[in-house]
Formats: structure tokens, C-alpha cells, sequence
């Protein structure tokens, strides 16, 4: 399966956009986005912290209302993980990446708004997320995220959790035999280019300017 990151399909659709997201699912693939929670507790789909590379603007998404931050960002609203829900009609694969820690307590309003849609996944580079979701309701789908940082010996005692049904991994992983040898299904990142997506299309790639 192949998702495409932040909705980036090319060169002239920009990250984490409701029109992005429409012309993924044009194409007929899924979408990787990112979330973050405003400050009066709404989900949107940002990858950033700040608003300072996108927009120019150094305030935290943590500290705005949603409200605040359609006034700072009109020309290229940010929009809510509601309205990727909506636009996906539960026929997309949504692999939702959380950047901060939630506390249980945002976990719960993302696990409830999310209930009907059959097909997200959630997955982060902070591992406490994925393992709060999998206490508050076992059977969610997620999975967890690792830079080229990390060790594979970590990477394969991280995958032994029957709980969590796949990891996120960079391309730089591909060339492992022992990461292929792990038998949980893998999603590689950092594909950016049509060359990489031929070169590595056999396998799960979360991809970009197809």
C-alpha cells in the first residue's frame, strides 16, 4: 500500500491541505498527515509546532483557537482533522501522525471523533502516544515511528508488541536484513521523487511529487 505524505502529489499542491488531500484521493491513494491540538482542544493537520516556516508567524499551535488560527493563515487555511475525515468518506487509508504528547485525555476526544472512520491508523515518533491509545481502547490500529536514529536492536524490540500493527520506518531501513526480516508490516518515508518511488515500489512507501 502506498499513501502519500502530507498530500504532497507534486510540486504545485503545498502540505496538510484540504485540496492537497482531494487530489491524493483523486489519484486514489491514501494520506499520511500530521496533528496537532489547539489550544481550546481541536485537532488539526499541521506538522509543525509553530507557524513560523509555513506562515511566517512564530506562535505555537498549543496557544491559539482554532478561530485564532484561521485569522493568521486565510490565504491557506489550516484545516481540521474533522474535514479530512469527511472529504475521505471512509474509503481512504488516513495514517494520522500525532507530534506532540496528548494526555489521555486528548487521546480519548481524538479516539471518539474518529470512531466511524474505519480506515486511520495512528502512528508517532512518541511512543507514549501509541501506548496510551492501545490502553484506552486495545483494538485501535497503530503505529510506531523511527528515524534512521534509532538502533535497529531497539526497532526489533519495539516490533515484538502484538499490540502495534505496524512500523514507520525511513528509507534508510530498506537496505537492512534485519529489519526486513521483522515480521510486522512496514511503511518506508522519505520517498520525494518518482525515481525513489519506482526504485522501492514493492514495498509500503509513504511517498511524495509522484
Amino acid at each position: 500500500m502506498h499513501l502519500i505524505h502530507r498530500g504532497i502529489v507534486n510540486k504545485n499542491y503545498k502540505e496538510n491541505l484540504l485540496n492537497s488531500f482531494k487530489a491524493s484521493f483523486k489519484k486514489g491513494y491514501g494520506i499520511e498527515t500530521d496533528i496537532h491540538a489547539t489550544k481550546d482542544g481541536e485537532f488539526v493537520c499541521f506538522h509543525d509546532f509553530t507557524l513560523k516556516r509555513i506562515h511566517k508567524i512564530n506562535k505555537s499551535i498549543k496557544n491559539l483557537s482554532y478561530t485564532e488560527i484561521l485569522n493568521l493563515t486565510k490565504k491557506n487555511p489550516i484545516p481540521l482533522l474533522k474535514d479530512l475525515l469527511k472529504l475521505s468518506k471512509n474509503k481512504f487509508d488516513l495514517f494520522i501522525e500525532i507530534k506532540p504528547l496528548f494526555s489521555n485525555k486528548l487521546l480519548r476526544k481524538l479516539l471518539y471523533e474518529t470512531k466511524k472512520y474505519k480506515k486511520c491508523v495512528f502512528i508517532s515518533f512518541k511512543e507514549k502516544n501509541i501506548y496510551r491509545i492501545i490502553k484506552i481502547k486495545r483494538k485501535t490500529k497503530v503505529g510506531l515511528s523511527y528515524s534512521p536514529s534509532t538502533s535497529i536492536k531497539i526497532i526489533k524490540k519495539k516490533s515484538k508488541n502484538r499490540d502495534v500493527n505496524c512500523l514507520i520506518l525511513d528509507k534508510y531501513f530498506l537496505k537492512s536484513s534485519e529489519i526486513n526480516k521483522i515480521k510486522k508490516e512496514k511503511y518506508f518515508y522519505t520517498i520525494k521523487n518518482k525515481k525513489d518511488f519506482k526504485k522501492y515500489s514493492n514495498s509500503n512507501l509513504i511517498f511524495e511529487n509522484l
